[in-house]
């Protein structure tokens, strides 16, 4: 096994680069906001004047934030007046562009904050697999894509990066660390919620044989990888160290914590289910046949969710300019691969919401 560093786990890109390429992942957070609607409906609400908090787990750069917190919002205020103080908590890594997030919330016209006065964001830079409020501090829970990401990488994975592309002893030892982390944010999340507070969760999901539609562009970036070594841009021992920490589950892994009495940690699962995310990018190709943008809009995702997390393994001696032609070099082979081979990327979403009991 590699020496390297086991935590391989990055902000996205930032400077809006995630905010400009997250359709795929706004698509999937999409299917579960009638589910927090739902949920900020049913919250139990004092009748003080104490904030309602709401918390964004893995908010990234916000723009995927907007129309969830927007919905939940518009629920709360009829159940709670406008007057109340509502605290809506991002959180994310330390490295996260926490201020292409704010200058969003402050200009965008789709902003949850236009017309709230009584709306106050804040942002926390910590890993969500550590505690990020007092216990029983957060009413409302939401995270949408976020906890796909593991928190730290096992082993590499031979000749691949993508964990669903790994298979055997290896691909045990990724389902045993998913299963892990799966636990541990489960955990941290039941203490921080109120009772009676909910929590809805979107990630990315397997198919039910354990595929994923992402597996075709992930070898697309993995070929080019390799292509990348022979040109010698990048080492061969500095591609073995890129397996990236993004691992999707099946339905049965999220509810596997609940399987003895349906509870864990005072959490009982109120939904779950696994949806089929529409392929926008590939409507859109179908009907107008333009390769080139197709592949443009399938780069640019994948190099502001996954090139950071690759470019942080590159040897600490790389300056910034070796790193951004790396990033600049993967992006453009992926484009020019998935140009020449279009494909939908049929994936899949799993959605799970829960709610904390009074007693535990």
């Amino acid at each position: 096994m590699s020496d390297a560093p086991r935590v391989h786990v990055s902000a996205m890109e930032g400077k809006g680069a995630y905010n400009r390429n997250a359709a795929i992942p706004a698509s999937g957070g999409a299917l579960a906001i009638p589910l927090l609607e739902k949920a900020a409906q049913q919250i139990s609400l004092d009748s003080g004047d104490r904030p309602i908090v709401i918390a964004d787990y893995g908010s990234s750069q916000g723009k995927n934030s907007l129309a969830p917190m927007r919905a939940a919002i518009a629920t709360l205020r009829m159940r709670a007046g406008r007057q109340r103080p509502i605290f809506v908590c991002h959180t994310d890594l330390p490295a996260n562009d926490f201020s292409e997030m704010f200058a969003l919330l402050e200009s965008d016209p789709e902003s949850y904050l236009q017309g709230e006065p009584q709306v106050f964001p804040y942002a926390i830079g910590r890993s969500f697999y550590r505690s990020l409020f007092p216990p029983g501090h957060v009413n409302l829970g939401w995270s949408s894509y976020a906890a796909v990401w593991l928190s730290q990488i096992p082993l590499q994975i031979p000749d691949h990066f993508f964990i669903p592309c790994s298979t055997g002893a290896v691909r045990t030892d990724f389902d045993r660390q998913a299963a892990r982390d799966w636990e541990a944010f489960l955990t941290l999340r039941a203490a921080e919620l109120r009772a009676g507070g909910r929590l809805v969760i979107a990630l990315p999901a397997l198919n039910h044989d354990g595929t994923t539609g992402f597996a075709s562009m992930m070898d697309h970036a993995n070929a080019e990888l390799f292509d990348l070594v022979k040109a010698r841009v990048i080492s061969a021992e500095e591609r073995g160290r890129m397996t990236i920490a993004a691992c999707p589950r099946r339905e049965q892994d999220l509810l596997a914590p609940f399987a003895s009495d349906g509870r864990f940690h005072g959490l009982t699962v109120e939904h779950s289910s696994s949806l089929s995310v529409p392929d926008a990018a590939w409507i859109e190709f179908q009907r107008d046949g333009d390769a080139p943008t197709f592949a443009s809009k399938r780069a640019g995702f994948f190099r502001a969710v996954f090139v950071p997390s690759m470019s942080q393994t590159l040897a600490l001696t790389r300056d910034v300019e070796e790193r951004r032609i790396f990033a600049d070099r993967l992006e453009d082979g992926v484009r020019r691969r998935i140009a020449s081979n279009p494909a939908s990327l049929e994936n899949m979403v799993g959605i799970i919401t829960l709610y904390k009991q009074a007693t535990d």
